[in-house]
């Protein structure tokens, strides 16, 4: 495990939502592969297992996904946030090894095949309950949010929309505590200024400035990162 991984991951005793970093541009494990892109997994109170998008290369993302304990038929549903393949990649092999997932995209995200549905989304969508979707933002990306004990966590995949629109529709759900995920460019760094927690991944590129500003509050990602709120 590289210096990053000494940095305590959040934890609660009985956790209402559990992210599991699957796929990043980092892993906290010298048996997890990093790679350009982004997947992790869902576990929500009272909703079934969700990928949230699934990485450039299914290779990589099943040989992470069986080290880290799951297997693609632990998967219900798969969350697209946007068409790019370093977020897409993986989802043929996902669904070739369990084809009964039902996958929820943006409108700009087309040609799923062998799923066993798939719903696009313009719209803030409620898929579960407490488990919610942004609906398609500037034309190109969506997030989930998880409403928690603690307030909504964010789970974004590259945020190339404005933040500050994002966190207009999340706080439409609730008071937003956390995010993780891709930031991009971000650099609105006072939007962030009543979160909780902080985990940046894959394309963030203020990474070390957001570690600054937030250093209680700041959560490296990686492969093999498990997140309990």
């Amino acid at each position: 495990m590289n210096g990053v991984g000494a940095v305590p991951e959040a934890r609660e005793p009985d956790p209402t939502l559990r992210l599991t970093i699957l796929y990043d541009n980092t892993s906290l494990r010298s048996d997890l592969q990093a790679d350009w892109g982004f997947s992790l997994m869902v576990e929500a109170k009272g909703a079934p297992r969700i990928l949230f998008d699934t990485g450039g290369s299914g290779r990589i993302l099943l040989e992470n996904m069986e080290r880290l304990g799951f297997a693609p038929t632990d998967v219900a549903e798969v969350f697209i946030s946007h068409a790019h393949y370093d977020h897409t990649g993986g989802l043929s092999a996902v669904l070739d090894a369990n084809p009964e997932i039902e996958v929820f995209a943006p409108p700009s995200f087309r040609g799923v095949r062998r799923a066993r549905s798939c719903t696009h989304l313009s719209e803030p969508t409620e898929i579960h309950p407490g488990v919610l979707a942004s609906g398609e933002l500037a034309g190109i990306e969506q997030f989930l949010a998880v409403r928690t004990g603690r307030g909504v966590a964010m789970i974004t995949g590259c945020s190339h929309p404005p933040m500050a629109d994002m966190m207009e529709v999340a706080e439409g759900f609730g008071r937003v505590f956390a995010v993780v995920g891709g930031l991009h460019g971000f650099a609105e760094y006072e939007l962030f200024e009543d979160l909780e927690l902080v985990c940046p991944t894959h394309c963030t590129r203020h990474v070390a400035e957001i570690a600054a500003r937030f250093p209680d509050r700041y959560l490296p990602g990686g492969i093999g990162r498990r997140i309990d709120m």
